[in-house]
């Protein structure tokens, strides 16, 4: 029999149960110690020093980075640790930027909150921050150095989870920073804007960019018709921060509140996804006949695509050539309109409202711009959407759900679950499948590309043959894919890939959560799914019109993108 192994955490004994580090078990034992630079997801640094305890001898030792071990004393409260940790958020906020009212994270800023909790009134150093040199190059995020607190998260997210390597620590002592490579502006590496560094950062010093004083001017335009498309993680994304629980499909309450803040239209870009299922499943069978530029990798996710581009362009071709639904769906509604627009608008500002930070660069891509201009006029995150309805007053719980607009109402379930990982694969295994069946279906959500593991593998028969899928998350898990195809390690016919670990609810631009909550919003994408009466992208009624219609003749200028070297 195992003897049980318990130690004490302020007089009260714990049992341990194989977690990695002190600061797991002072947490199972109900005390939540300030942390700065300690994510579960990332390395052991033990920087900040916020998380110090004292054991019965008067030892100081970081939480973070002291195994547990039965018989530990530990004490997370004393008057020398209060005062320890008061010591350090006064050295931070020395040389802080200290604009808290006017700065993105305000109200959300770990730096301000534990400040609130220990009651910092005054400060007894003089400030001596360093000079505000904002870094705005990049279409998805801001970077603000004075606001540094030197905690590591965005260089280990950025190295360990992404492997991208944009931003490092740079120098020494007193002149230590985070910097870019010869601190050359973070457009002009290999930043892919995925945005993963601005969610960890813990004060704003990273923050996403903000593009919604345009969106308000076009509201407030009179003659601008202004439509806007919902991504399928928006709806499970948003919820928590306005009042419902985490991963509740908040879409009708969101269409709801679109309409009052004064959108003329609002679709859900699901229905782009259809269009996507069927192309990218029309060109993964044409490539699977023809057997060339396998394995075909999905290109829905604009940071992975920005990957392949900077750091593998030898794989270029085998990305799709599929626009992502962002892409297909914006240039179908601008053409539709063109020479529909109602009396007194004389022009068209379309939004994308999405739960990623890339998509900002996406929009802004040259290969998507039509003679009239950008298809996509701007991206709006989860984020920004939720200060818009929050500055507008809106008492989102109190709204009555509505429904998208028409022409474009209609969509499947296998649109849907595009928002997370896995749901692209799935929902064009649905499209091959040649079967509506609910067994068929059901069969489908046992093929093993569900779940938010890293990386998953799947065999599925077609024909007289069978297809080799990987499912992928988070670029690291990408790179090594990569690394061991070009080994001849690997062979694989179908590659999706999403930047962000667990897919789009999991994307910079909604509010961050760890992975137990990223399970829950992935989870309200299937229910959605469940009980959607299109299941398949193909058994979408208004895709036969699409094609018939407007897209007669025209599915690649519309909806496929030709790639520029960069």
């Amino acid at each position: 029999m195992q003897t049980r192994q318990i130690m004490e955490v302020d007089g009260a004994p714990v049992q341990i149960e194989g977690e990695r580090n002190l600061l797991e078990v002072i947490r199972k034992a109900g005390v939540e110690l300030p942390v700065f630079c300690y994510h579960s997801d990332l390395s052991i640094y033990g920087a900040c020093r916020m998380c110090m305890v004292e054991d019965e001898r008067g030892r100081l030792m970081a939480a973070c980075s002291t195994q547990p071990k039965a018989g530990m004393i530990v004490k997370t409260n004393t008057g020398r640790l209060r005062k320890y940790r008061k010591n350090i958020l006064e050295l931070l906020l020395a040389s802080h930027c200290r604009d808290c009212t006017t700065c993105p994270k305000s109200g959300s800023c770990t730096l301000q909150d534990l400040a609130a909790q220990f009651g910092i009134k005054t400060i007894r150093f003089p400030n001596d921050k360093t000079k505000s040199v904002l870094d705005d190059s990049s279409a998805s995020i801001l970077r603000d150095a004075s606001k540094c607190i030197l905690c590591g998260d965005c260089v280990r997210e950025c190295n360990e989870i992404q492997r991208v390597g944009a931003i490092d620590f740079a120098f020494r002592g007193s002149e230590a920073r985070i910097s870019t490579a010869f601190q050359t502006p973070i457009a002009e590496t290999l930043c892919v804007g995925c945005g993963q560094c601005a969610a960890v950062c813990p004060t704003g010093a990273i923050t996403v960019r903000d593009d919604t004083n345009r969106v308000w001017e076009k509201l407030d335009d009179p003659e601008a018709f202004v439509s806007c498309e919902i991504a399928p993680a928006v709806r499970v994304g948003i919820s928590r921060e306005l009042g419902l629980g985490e991963g509740e499909n908040a879409m009708g309450l969101v269409i709801a509140a679109l309409h009052r803040l004064g959108f003329d239209q609002v679709y859900d870009t699901a229905t782009g996804a259809d269009l996507t299922v069927i192309e990218e499943a029309n060109e993964f069978v044409e490539r699977l006949q023809g057997g060339e530029k396998l394995p075909l990798f999905t290109s829905c996710c604009p940071a992975w695509v920005q990957y392949v581009e900077k750091k593998y362009p030898e794989f270029r071709s085998n990305l799709s050539t599929c626009r992502s639904p962002m892409g297909m769906f914006a240039a179908v509604i601008k053409d539709y309109f063109k020479d529909r627009l109602p009396e007194g608008k004389k022009r068209h500002y379309h939004v994308a409202l999405m739960p990623c930070t890339a998509k900002k660069y996406e929009a802004k891509r040259p290969e998507l711009r039509s003679a009239d201009g950008p298809e996509t006029d701007d991206v709006v995150t989860t984020q920004e959407l939720i200060h818009m309805i929050k500055r507008s007053g809106i008492r989102f719980t109190d709204l009555e759900p509505e429904a998208v607009d028409l022409p474009f109402g209609s969509m499947s379930g296998a649109g849907v679950i595009f928002g997370v990982t896995g749901g692209v694969t799935e929902a064009v295994l649905r499209k091959l499948s040649g079967s509506d069946a609910r067994s068929a279906l059901a069969r489908l959500e046992f093929t093993g590309v569900r779940g938010m593991e890293g990386c998953k593998e799947a065999v599925i028969p077609y024909g007289d043959r069978e297809v080799r899928i990987a499912v992928v998350s988070g670029l690291a898990n990408a790179r090594a894919i990569i690394k061991r195809l070009q080994a001849g390690e690997l062979c694989y016919d179908l590659v999706e890939v999403m930047a962000c670990r667990g897919g789009c609810v999991s994307g910079a631009g909604q509010p961050y959560v760890g992975l137990k909550d990223r399970v829950k919003r992935g989870e309200g994408l299937y229910r959605s799914d469940k009980v959607s009466t299109i299941r398949r992208s193909q058994d979408n009624p208004l895709m036969t019109e699409l094609y018939n219609g407007l897209l007669k003749g025209r599915t690649h200028e519309l909806l496929h993108i030709d790639y520029c070297k960069r």
